[in-house]
């Protein structure tokens, strides 16, 4: 069987074409998106896709600021940034960049963003409302799987998805999403025993846990779509995903690429939810100007 090389480019170029679209629309209101990425890492494969988010938002006319308060900021820092970012006007979008310093804890940060400036999904509040199908800003790296899926026209609906992994960030919120589709899900984790009992009746499996080559091709049945989130940095420097792609292929249906697949759907959303941030925060009047000029 051929294994079809399911690609995140066109579907983010795509993505960041209609992000450029609602750009030049805001600008007519005389306004210009503008993102907030707040960091505390000397990481360097954090900074290098800061920076890349950085460079993608420039080319689409998005303002980006990168607020680097290098990896000793405590938590009080990091609180009073994302305090003021919140109640600051000119900024649309905040992301709070991971990994943190040692001892500070997400958890303890993410509620101090404002809702409508969440763009990736990470205030409790966000998570609560796309469980119960109020307006939020999904976690971009959630969303990029299901429309991946629609691009590549992957039925979900009466169809078994096995998700594996159960973070905040993908896990829990992308099983919300696919259930929003009429897909029946089920949840790995690390106490759920063999994990082929669960992926291979699957039809979608999406493996999101951050252990490289965990997915191989024993634990699936022949026709399976796979979607690798997994973003695993080699002693070499480079990236690999949670799939075992060398056994996966001529199994799976279709398998992600990575680098090259959920990753670039990923940050290509995040632009787009803070084009769409800032016309929602726009005022009465220049928002209805804007809808006028859309129609």
């Amino acid at each position: 069987m051929n294994t079809q090389v399911l690609s995140g480019k066109q579907l983010a170029t795509l993505i960041q074409q209609r992000a450029t679209e609602e750009v030049r629309v805001l600008e007519n209101s005389g306004r210009r998106p503008v993102l907030a990425v707040v960091v505390a890492t000397d990481d360097e494969s954090t900074l290098w896709y800061v920076r890349s988010i950085e460079r993608a938002a420039e080319r689409l006319g998005i303002g980006c600021r990168i607020v680097d308060l290098g990896p000793e900021a405590t938590e009080q820092v990091l609180a009073s940034v994302l305090r003021d970012l919140s109640a600051e006007p000119s900024v649309n979008g905040i992301i709070l960049q991971t990994p943190l310093p040692v001892g500070v804890k997400a958890d303890s940060l993410v509620g101090l963003i404002a809702p409508e400036k969440d763009i990736d999904g990470a205030n409790p509040l966000s998570l609560g409302r796309l469980a119960v199908g109020q307006p939020a800003f999904a976690p971009a790296t959630a969303q990029a799987v299901v429309e991946l899926l629609d691009h590549f026209e992957v039925p979900v609906a009466g169809r078994n998805v096995a998700v594996v992994g159960r973070s905040a960030v993908v896990g829990k919120p992308l099983a919300l999403l696919l259930l929003e589709r009429d897909a029946t899900v089920t949840v790995c984790h690390s106490k759920s025993g063999p994990l082929e009992r669960y992926t291979q009746p699957a039809d979608v499996v999406v493996v999101a846990a951050g252990r490289t080559g965990l997915l191989k091709g024993s634990h699936l049945s022949p026709e399976t779509v796979v979607i690798d989130v997994g973003t695993n940095v080699l002693p070499d420097g480079s990236l690999v995903g949670d799939v075992d792609e060398a056994s996966v292929t001529g199994i799976a249906a279709g398998l992600t690429p990575v680098p090259g697949g959920v990753g670039s759907v990923t940050t290509a959303l995040l632009l787009l939810h803070t084009v769409e941030a800032a016309r929602q925060q726009e005022p009465a009047g220049l928002a209805a100007a804007t809808s006028a000029a859309r129609i």
